[in-house]
């Protein structure tokens, strides 16, 4: 591909509230698929630089900043899965040649379903990636504590500012996920997630969105019964380990199993040696990931 990972093209998509900013990897020719590929709910479109480098220019991948994040930081609420599912379907229909398939890792899992059952003639296919299945609370656990307890350090920097860029690098690398495989590739896509200038920098991820979106995955129904209405091709990819590389993961087989999800019509694996974040973007995660998308794409 002639498109560099870390420097893709970027376009603008209109939505109600302002303009989307959407992530491009252009294909190698103008009749290749296209590829839809949604961020988690502290990320950016530039989490998918791996899986990119990985397509090289067999498809065209687009990786829109979700509302409220990155380079759409100022597309206005209301925010919500269901907003997030049809501005998916506004960057298909404005930049794609749907329908298309769309992959969604963690909350981007469940904004992926909402959208194929949403928008049925725009997702032909979907790749659900460490998310889109939920599970009850337990007794007593309010939803704002069960969201930081999943998300740790990712939700705990958004009321943090950070004086220069290497703070916000060296904040990164204390967590257990990303700092023992440090890269210039994590550096770029952790920098696209800071606003401000020095010596007040923080993350683009606005809170009240986070916040609302969070208590979707965690309660809303009509987001928690997408991934069991899809009408189309679907499959689910988990991986082992959990946010924080701990030995469990958010799925396991008995959870999958609890949780109703019929493996006729979306089968689920494992990926071995992965955590919540590698399966986006260390080598076996994004291997299969694009094995994923490329399995019935046409292309070799």
């Amino acid at each position: 591909m002639s498109q560099s990972p870390l420097h893709p093209e970027e376009a603008a998509v209109p939505v109600p509230g302002g303009e989307l900013a959407v992530l491009r990897w252009p294909a190698g020719r103008p009749d290749a698929p296209t590829v839809v590929a949604v961020h988690g709910i502290t990320a950016n479109g530039l989490a998918w630089y791996e899986v990119a480098r990985r397509l090289a220019g067999r498809v065209t991948l687009l990786a829109p900043d979700l509302r409220g994040r990155g380079g759409s930081r100022a597309v206005a609420g209301p925010y919500g899965l269901a907003r997030h599912a049809d501005d998916v379907a506004a960057v298909i229909s404005a930049l794609g040649a749907g329908p298309v398939t769309v992959v969604g890792h963690s909350m981007g899992a469940w904004v992926t379903a909402l959208a194929a059952v949403r928008h049925p003639d725009l997702v032909r296919r979907v790749l659900l990636v460490d998310g889109a299945l939920t599970f009850p609370l337990p007794e007593g656990v309010r939803e704002e504590d069960a969201l930081a307890a999943v998300l740790g350090p990712a939700l705990a920097r958004l009321s943090m500012t950070f004086p220069d860029r290497a703070a916000y690098r060296e904040f990164w690398q204390r967590h257990p996920a990303f700092g023992p495989v440090w890269s210039a590739e994590l550096d770029a896509y952790t920098g696209r997630d800071l606003v401000g200038v020095e010596p007040d920098l923080r993350s683009s991820c606005v809170l009240e969105a986070v916040q609302a979106d969070g208590a979707q995955v965690l309660l809303d129904r009509e987001a928690a019964a997408a991934v069991h209405r899809l009408s189309c091709p679907a499959e689910l990819i988990w991986a082992e380990r959990g946010l924080l590389d701990e030995p469990q993961g958010l799925y396991d087989h008995r959870r999958i199993g609890l949780a109703g999800l019929d493996p006729a019509r979306v089968p689920a694996s494992p990926v071995p040696d992965t955590n919540h974040y590698s399966i986006l973007w260390g080598e076996r995660g994004a291997e299969r990931i694009v094995r994923g998308l490329l399995a019935d794409a046409g292309v070799g």
